[in-house]
């Protein structure tokens, strides 16, 4: 998900230097969300792997 967001990034860079704006703006929103979208399952994934608790294994 990480990657899509990256790609729409550079999607709205390149439509930005040749002056695409609608279509920039639309890019960047769109990786803006990914990237959120991301971060949230980030953050959900780490307080679920913690409260799993596993015991190591001797």
């Amino acid at each position: 998900m990480l990657g899509w967001a990256v790609t729409f990034f550079i999607i709205a860079i390149i439509a930005a230097v040749f002056g695409f704006g609608g279509i920039a703006g639309a890019a960047t929103g769109i990786a803006q969300f990914l990237f959120f979208v991301f971060v949230a399952l980030l953050v959900i994934s780490l307080i679920a792997n913690a409260l799993r608790g596993k015991s190591p294994k001797v």
